[in-house]
């Protein structure tokens, strides 16, 4: 799309510089006094914090313990605090020397790279384990290395008089370091797997790389030949990342993953557009409005969206950027969520300096009505489906066990009511080495084991994308998904879903050449109260037929970030059939009674 685009499209004579994405000094204090104090508040929370190590030793302990917070602590606050600062100085905070320091710390680390991405995984590269310190004489783009290069260039854009009366050589310190850790290593390697080069099964790295790479530039660059090739190499970028994302605009690493991925993309739109003064537009394509739209058909209300995959239930996405979205493509719904998620400028989740501010400077829409999720969604390239009815909202997983961010839980299903989660997807946790490594299906999130599917005897679903479904969806789904399991005396695995607002009924059939038991799941969000055939939990009842043996277990949720969506513990429901050829279960689930209520808290 890009690069077709640009054949017809002469960017050079379009691009415009220099490139002042944002006000001058004087725009930071004509702002509201509401937003300087927010600033003054942020900034409070950093300014008595020293810029901390970032050591040889929590480096290496990602390889060592399999801790990334060791490395990714420090980092992290080092730039936090070099954003808060920037702000505060900009608003007439006396803090230049602050934001000086945070310059000289960070362009005197040996890497931009966290030690979780210290390897560029293509294939024949070496493994963490073999290469587990950065060499500076092999430059490579990460995430955040690429985000850390967007930073400086905009700290530099903004108080760059103030920096040069400080002394000249933090500029220059600065545009030599940007220009050597990421502008000449992304114009001269072709080896980095997200540019779609060597790898094709791209994901959120190659748009939120590009986003930062291309502000960083034309915030750096004076000459519009070299921006234009810098461009042009993204645009080629950008194509092959759109290339694996489906016509439906289905994010499979969960809408949590939309301000890396669909958020990303959006950035790089905007700069297009604003780099050539408005000649650069792409908004009239349908596979972008259904990549912005997604966040808006995944959510689930109350702060809750459909989960599967490395997806938070209750993940933070940018409201600002929804809006923008919303705005652009002349949908209302996008507008809505936007708004009413919009929060402030804070850098709670990774210091994106330049969305930060956007959100200042991007007047919040007052709605008259909160926004509502409405309609059901069918996603078919996804295979993703949401019903919404009555006091439900179920969600429906097909697609396949290769997914990015992929947990091995296809035939799974999320059933809310009245806007809480009652049987869930137990979601993310925290990141270590095991997350993504040959271990990965050791934790438990990722396992099918702890999804709402059966186990076939001791058997779980298998990873890769050889292992997914048949999906049919409309009055009733249906999901054909024994090759899931990858086990050859698996004839049939079979589940039906027939949603109404008045109740979810389900007939799982599950048929195997030789007898073997078969254990259904279900994780329940509330203590379950058991009584013979039915279960009683939070606000529903599921009443199963073809089963007496059920019983639960507690999940004791000790992540801090799935605590931050399910705090305390999750249940494990187990409905155990016994040893036999063809097993049949049917499951309805309804609304508790007033009285039910009453009688199972």
């Amino acid at each position: 799309m890009f690069s077709e685009y640009l054949k017809t499209f002469p960017l050079e004579e379009k691009i415009h510089l220099p490139y002042h994405p944002f006000p001058s000094p004087e725009g930071f204090l004509a702002l509201p006094e509401s937003e300087k104090q927010a600033i003054r508040k942020m900034h409070a929370c950093y300014r008595e914090q020293p810029y901390p190590m970032r050591t040889c030793t929590d480096f290496l302990a990602f390889v060592r313990t399999g801790s990334r917070k060791k490395d990714e602590d420090p980092y992290f606050l080092r730039r936090n605090k070099l954003c808060a600062a920037t702000l505060a100085a900009l608003i007439g905070e006396d803090c230049l020397d602050e934001v000086i320091d945070g310059i000289w710390c960070i362009c005197e680390e040996t890497t931009w790279v966290i030690s979780a991405h210290n390897v560029n995984p293509i294939p024949g590269a070496p493994k963490a384990s073999e290469y587990p310190l950065p060499d500076v004489n092999l430059p490579y783009i990460d995430l955040f290395s690429a985000q850390t290069g967007m930073i400086l260039a905009l700290v530099q854009e903004l108080l760059g008089p103030r920096l040069m009366a400080v002394s000249p050589v933090i500029p220059a310190r600065i545009r030599q370091e940007i220009w050597r850790r990421i502008l000449a290593p992304f114009m001269e390697h072709d080896e980095f797997w997200w540019m779609g080069i060597r790898r094709k099964d791209l994901c959120n790295w190659t748009p939120w790389i590009l986003s930062n790479i291309m502000m960083a530039a034309a915030l750096q660059m004076e000459e519009r030949e070299k921006l234009s090739a810098l461009m042009v190499r993204s645009c080629e970028m950008l194509d092959r990342y759109l290339e694996v994302v489906p016509e439906d605009g289905g994010c499979d690493e969960g809408a949590g993953y939309w301000n890396m991925a669909g958020g990303a993309l959006l950035d790089c739109l905007q700069f297009f557009e604003e780099i050539t003064e408005g000649a650069m537009q792409l908004w009239d394509q349908e596979k972008i409005r259904n990549i912005m739209e997604f966040p808006a058909k995944a959510y689930l209300g109350n702060g809750w969206f459909m989960n599967f995959a490395d997806c938070d239930a209750r993940p933070k996405l940018s409201g600002e950027r929804l809006q923008f979205a919303g705005e652009k493509l002349s949908i209302p719904a996008l507008i809505a969520l936007g708004s009413e998620m919009r929060d402030g400028t804070n850098f709670e989740d990774v210091p994106h300096f330049s969305r930060a501010l956007r959100d200042l400077f991007h007047p919040k829409q007052r709605m008259e009505q909160a926004f509502v999720p409405e309609g059901n969604v069918w996603l078919p390239n996804l295979g993703v489906a949401i019903y919404r009815m009555g006091p439900f909202e179920l969600c429906v997983k097909g697609g396949h066990n290769g997914e990015n961010h992929n947990h091995n839980d296809v035939g799974s299903f999320i059933l809310y009511c009245d806007g809480q989660p009652e049987i869930v997807d137990a979601g993310n946790m925290t990141y270590t080495a095991k997350t993504f490594s040959e271990e990965r299906y050791t934790l438990f999130n990722t396992r099918s084991a702890y999804h709402n599917v059966p186990m076939i005897g001791d058997s779980e679903q298998l990873p890769g994308a050889e292992h997914g479904c048949e999906i049919q969806v409309g009055d009733r789904v249906t999901i054909s998904y024994a090759s899931a399991y990858g086990l050859a005396g698996l004839h049939t695995c079979i589940r039906e879903i027939f949603p109404s607002g008045r109740a979810i009924r389900m007939a799982d059939t599950v048929e195997c050449e030789l007898a073997c038991p078969v254990t259904f799941v279900f994780m329940l969000r509330n203590k379950p109260e058991i009584r013979g055939n039915q279960v009683f939990c939070g606000s529903i009842r599921i009443k199963f037929l073809g089963c007496n043996d059920i019983d639960a277990e507690e999940i004791p949720v000790t992540d801090p970030r799935m605590a931050k969506s399910f705090e305390g513990s999750l249940w494990r429901l187990l409905v155990r059939m016994k040893a036999r050829e063809t097993h049949t279960l049917l499951t309805t689930i309804t609304k508790k009674t007033k009285r039910e209520e009453t009688m199972y808290v």
